[in-house]
């Protein structure tokens, strides 16, 4: 009987031990991609791009946290311009997000997986002209002088700090249990109170680890 005890207590051990390698407790990612309003938004803007980063940890193979950070830029359409009476504009948004994930395949090599959470939004917008600005530059031969490059000054800027959330799914790639390529899209909501809600969805391709 001491025998069998002793042989239990190192089988417990050892499927502990493996169950602890199954998978990274802390996992971070990057990745680009572009970004498509949608709704009323996708009225004004049109299709721009996207960076993001961030860092979680797993509680188990199927489910963790991750606190990610993503910054989009989409440019003011013509339509919109000519009716506001601006040569130019952009809208873009930086989040700092926390989004639980779930891995509904984490043991195979391409782990589809659901995520989303909500966070803080910055909206900036601004309203652009096309302008010159004059420079000073150096050549070894003629020395310093003076050259006028293309430019935009800024006619008018607006930003604003609001809740928001967004939820998506994606697919990764890779090993088992180590880094994996990725792909996902979600549709994030800017809560703009009591001028409705800024919605954009983000596609996404990075790395995963």
């Amino acid at each position: 009987m001491k025998g069998l005890a002793t042989t239990a207590s190192i089988l417990l051990l050892f499927t502990g031990a493996v169950s602890a390698q199954e998978f990274s407790r802390f996992t971070f990612d990057a990745g680009a991609g572009f970004t498509t309003p949608v709704g009323n938004t996708g009225r004004q803007l049109d299709t721009g791009w996207n960076i993001q980063g961030g860092a979680g940890v797993n509680f188990s193979p199927y489910i963790g946290v991750m606190l990610q950070t993503q910054y989009d830029r989409m440019g003011v359409n013509s339509f919109t311009l000519n009716s506001l009476g601006f040569p130019g504009g952009d809208l873009s948004t930086f989040s700092a997000t926390i989004d639980p994930i779930v891995h509904l395949t984490p043991k195979h090599n391409a782990d589809v997986y659901l995520i989303g959470g909500g966070g803080w939004y910055r909206r900036n917008q601004e309203f652009t002209a096309p302008s010159v600005a004059t420079v000073t530059e150096f050549n070894p031969f003629f020395g310093f002088y003076l050259a006028n490059v293309p430019s935009n000054v800024v006619l008018a800027q607006y930003s604003v700090n609001k809740p928001g959330v967004n939820g998506g799914m994606g697919v990764s790639f890779g090993k088992k249990w180590g880094g994996k390529f990725f792909a996902e899209a979600r549709y994030h909501r800017i809560l703009m109170g009591n001028y409705g809600h800024t919605d954009y969805v983000p596609v996404t391709f990075g790395f995963r680890y």
